[in-house]
């Protein structure tokens, strides 16, 4: 079972994702690639592979990335030995990836349960000036992606609304996960 979540800057996936490892331990995450710098509250092969330009480009070469997509100008993949091992076996994984990198990795595996997290367009720009990790003009380029993505997300299985709190998004995100697995 192939559970991809995904969702704008700001719209508490990784929480989600987070709460979620808590209450199913047996789910097993793919962690992505990806060319930005580590934040500080980050830790390098558990939320992400930090990995250089350099190798990413000879890494996309090699045609290990399922899927990869630019974002605010870095690159993000998942890589195919992350995801493969988990894809061959009866395990429940999780991806975290970005709205084009999930539709593409639903054309690939049309078994995947594609998820999106929602949260409205102000409420979204609050939260990423809120975290003080991006200067004004990243927020601003985020946001156009914001409005791009959110026109995407009729496209995706399930759609979970986080405008209410945290703990009403967690429990609506189990319930389709508890859906999948029983069916």
């Amino acid at each position: 079972m192939l559970f991809v979540i995904c969702a704008s800057s700001g719209a508490g996936k990784t929480t989600i994702i987070r709460e979620l490892f808590k209450k199913f331990p047996e789910i097993k995450f793919s962690v992505s690639a990806t060319t930005r710098k580590k934040r500080p509250n980050e830790t390098n092969g558990k939320d992400y592979y930090f990995i250089s330009m350099d190798e990413y480009n000879k890494l996309k070469a090699e045609n290990k990335f399922i899927e990869t997509e630019e974002v605010h100008g870095n690159f993000y993949g998942t890589l195919k030995s992350e995801a493969e091992p988990f894809l061959k076996s009866d395990d429940i994984m999780i991806l975290d990836v970005d709205v084009k990198g999930a539709l593409n990795i639903k054309k690939m595996y049309p078994e995947a349960v594609t998820v999106f997290i929602d949260v409205p367009f102000d409420e979204l720009l609050r939260r990423l000036r809120n975290r003080n990790t991006e200067t004004e003009e990243e927020i601003k380029k985020r946001a156009s992606r914001i409005k791009m993505e959110a026109g995407l997300k009729d496209k995706f299985d399930c759609i979970v609304d986080n405008s209410s709190g945290i703990e009403q998004a967690v429990t609506e995100t189990e319930k389709i996960i508890n859906k999948y697995i029983k069916q």
